[in-house]
């Protein structure tokens, strides 16, 4: 099954988060992880990697934190993936030295091919701007608490 690790998906939620309404705006990775409730020291490595790659600044002072390095319309799915997690593959076979005992007859491999590409050029084509959706806030409001019942004692 092809799917996103928590990593990518941790990533592309704190970009998307930090392109939401923040034109030159910066937030923690604290404030990051609390919105979303990511671990912390997870979320941490993947905003340091992040700066590392170009795809964020880190801030330093009391308003600190991390803020985009580029607008999000200039930032693409694949490449944020790929900075996280290395190579997209579906399939082993595509790869560099993709090879394995079936590969001479093997009746699947050029159909998935092309899905392969297909799923590179979507997640090319796809930028943090298009992650952002008008009906869902930056930061989802937190869980909404529920009313306790008191049980009134009698003689109290």
């Amino acid at each position: 099954m092809l799917k996103l690790t928590k990593k990518a998906d941790y990533g592309l939620i704190a970009l998307r988060h930090l392109a939401v309404g923040r034109p030159n705006a910066s937030a923690s990775a604290k404030e990051i992880a609390d919105c979303y409730g990511i671990p912390l020291p997870l979320l941490a490595k993947i905003l340091q990697k992040l700066a590392r790659s170009g795809f964020l600044r880190s801030v330093h002072g009391t308003n600190g934190g991390y803020m985009l390095a580029r607008p999000p319309q200039r930032i693409n799915t694949l490449e944020v993936i790929r900075a996280i997690e290395g190579p997209v593959i579906l399939a082993s076979c595509f790869h560099e030295h993709g090879e394995c005992g079936h590969t001479q007859r093997c009746s699947v491999r050029e159909p998935l091919r092309r899905v392969h590409d297909g799923i590179l050029k979507l997640l090319e084509s796809t930028t943090i701007s298009d992650l952002i959706c008008s009906e869902q806030p930056a930061c989802p409001p937190p869980a909404a608490t529920q009313p306790r019942n008191f049980e009134v004692l009698p003689g109290i």
